[in-house]
């Protein structure tokens, strides 16, 4: 056991709306494999509308990595191929039979194959994509030996699953799921976890992992930080991560034969009346969950959390690598000399209103920028949310010039867009951080590989 990591860099963002945890399960009548949560990938369509499927069939692979195979989560009907501008795939939308039918790839024991018999049946059940590598973020590369793999137990961005919560119950599917990952590296699986006497049981008893604790303000469970702190990221090397809940979909493949989607999404969010865990399959639909259950209001509904989560609508689709549903108020109004309100209600890093005085409050906030995009101020508050050896700034601006060799210099190949949401959050002209940092990790993906 390791010695416990602090981050001491960070910032919780304290909301209302918190998942209890009683888990309700549903059956939505229609769920959605979406291309578009895949970063890099080109879908190549395998099948049609009106075609009966089975839960594992494949529905269509990445065009330049053919291997990738991205499959049904349900069995029933292929309802509807979804296209957007220039005929780019959205979504395929599947409407649920009335049972549940598997296609059967096989029970194995793990630790009775060799890592390419392992990598096969992840492929062509449709698991494979749920393993992602460092750098870039995209679906891990099958032919590549990375120098350690890492699985994030918690997290801590706001109103985040609970992932001991979520394993209770599972602990053969996990280790199974363990069992496979340690013969795809030569290096070590990095198991992380909150340094926390609720951690789960299930975690702690894992074979075959090296148990790392951690302790921090967010984004201390996001895997860059973790992977910064453990083993750093420099150029040409490659690592894989993953989160809990894939672990288990690796482990029902191996134990049961079957792609098995099975999924916790946690509900959150100041606008829903219940909060809870609702149990079903990779990307259903939310109709089920917030149908009767938000208040009077206009909501955003987003797949993710408030910092990072992708904007859906009512009757959307769950993204594929998230395990919680928020729903907040729109912020679509304009405040009168809002900056010149006492703010008892309102959250502000920089100490701005009177409700800094109460530092465990926790907040209904919306959507509302309270402001427009402006000149890019240098406040020097980025380093105070940012748990790098980088200096944001600079990299935020080599990557707006697209200056490959200062991007690369500045630690580019340790990050993701995901890593620079508190920055985006708290960030005073108003600009869109994220998408801009995603940007420059396509840029030095295609000009260097």
């Amino acid at each position: 056991m390791s010695a416990t990591i602090k981050i001491k860099k960070g910032l919780d963002i304290q909301l209302i709306g918190k998942a209890v945890k009683n888990i309700i399960t549903i059956s939505p009548q229609t769920y959605a494999s979406k291309p578009i949560d895949f970063i890099g990938v080109f879908p190549k369509v395998l099948i049609q509308e009106g075609e009966e499927i089975q839960a594992g069939t494949p529905l269509y692979s990445d065009k330049y990595r053919e291997q990738i195979i991205f499959t049904a989560p349900v069995s029933g009907k292929v309802k509807e191929i979804r296209r957007g501008a220039k005929r780019v795939l959205l979504e395929i939308i599947i409407e649920a039979g009335e049972t549940l039918e598997y296609v059967d790839y096989g029970m194995a024991d793990p630790n009775a194959l060799m890592r390419e018999q392992i990598i096969e049946k992840m492929l062509k059940s449709g698991v494979w994509p749920v393993i992602r590598q460092r750098p870039y973020s995209i679906i891990a590369r099958a032919e590549e030996n990375p120098k350690a793999i890492f699985i994030s137990a918690f997290d801590t961005s706001p109103l985040a699953s609970d992932y001991n919560f979520i394993v209770e119950g599972q602990a053969e599917a996990f280790q199974a799921g363990i069992d496979a990952l340690r013969k795809l590296t030569s290096g070590k699986v990095h198991l992380n976890v909150l340094d926390d006497p609720a951690t789960s049981n299930i975690f702690l008893e894992t074979k075959g992992v090296q148990i790392n604790r951690f302790m921090g303000p967010h984004p201390t469970g996001n895997v860059s930080t973790q992977i910064s702190r453990l083993d750093p990221i420099n150029r040409g090397d490659v690592a894989w991560y993953l989160r809990p809940q894939e672990v288990l979909m690796i482990g029902r493949l191996f134990l049961s034969g079957k792609y098995d989607a099975t999924k916790l999404y946690a509900l959150t969010g100041s606008m829903i009346k219940k909060p809870a865990y609702y149990k079903s399959l990779a990307g259903a639909s939310i109709h089920n969950m917030v149908t009767g259950n938000t208040l009077e209001g206009k909501p955003r509904y987003i797949s993710g959390n408030v910092l990072t989560g992708t904007r859906i609508i009512k009757d959307g689709f769950a993204g594929f690598y998230d395990s919680q549903i928020t729903v907040i108020p729109e912020g679509d109004y304009f405040e009168f000399f809002g900056w010149a309100t006492p703010g008892f209600n309102k959250f502000s890093f920089y100490s701005q209103f009177l409700s800094g005085l109460w530092p465990k409050k926790k907040y209904s906030l919306d959507t509302n920028l309270h402001g427009g995009e402006r000149a890019f101020v240098m406040t020097g508050q980025y380093e105070k949310v940012f748990p790098f050896d980088i200096f944001p700034l600079q990299l935020i601006k080599a990557i707006m010039i697209e200056d490959i060799d200062l991007m690369e210099n500045l630690g580019i190949y340790e990050i993701d867009a995901e890593d620079f949401a508190l920055i985006e959050f708290m960030d005073t002209s108003k600009m869109e951080i994220q998408s801009i940092v995603r940007k420059g990790l396509d840029l030095m993906q295609k000009e260097t590989t």
